[in-house]
């Protein structure tokens, strides 16, 4: 296969952490992402908690990234949002003094890295639900739970778009 007639790579990228309720609202969106087939060049996976994995994994060179997680917009718990995160709008640069804690690396601080060390994606499009309960628990509280499987249709949605270039 040539270069011009690749396919996309595209990295759908669940994070958040189980033991907070909604927060696992990203790996609720992955695991039934797994249970169905993925086009070429898409790959979708977990990091859960691990944002250096998860750096080090969109450094290896994607055309875009999903980030699916939670986001507080002050919306009702279970509305979605579809983002595109803008590269000039993240810090960029490591410079003396700026710490990066590589236990406690979350989607911005992710991007911060990436961008930092020229290993930005093409694209990077956040599709997030608004959280109910972020408190010690496991389990989904129903109106997150309710959104996740409009959120795999979401996921789809931009998915297509990023494959297709209408996203660009």
């Amino acid at each position: 296969m040539s270069a011009a007639t690749a396919e996309k790579q595209i990295l759908v990228a669940a994070v958040g952490n189980l033991w907070l309720r909604d927060d696992g609202f990203g790996s609720a969106v992955a695991k039934r992402l797994w249970e169905r087939e993925q086009k070429p060049g898409v790959s979708v996976a977990d990091f859960g908690t691990g944002g250096l994995d998860l750096a080090y994994e969109v450094m290896r060179g994607y055309d875009a990234l999903v980030l699916v997680d939670i986001s507080k917009q002050g919306g009702e718990p279970g509305t979605l949002y579809v983002m595109e995160a803008d590269p000039e709008s993240v810090e960029g640069g490591i410079e003396d003094g700026d710490v990066i804690d590589p236990h406690d690396m979350n989607p911005q601080t992710v991007l911060r890295f990436v961008k930092s060390v020229n290993g930005w994606p093409g694209k990077v499009i956040i599709v997030a639900c608004e959280p109910a309960e972020i408190d010690g628990g496991i389990g989904l509280s129903p109106a997150v739970e309710a959104a996740v499987e409009r959120a795999v249709g979401l996921v789809g949605e931009t998915i297509e778009e990023l494959r297709a270039g209408t996203g660009d």
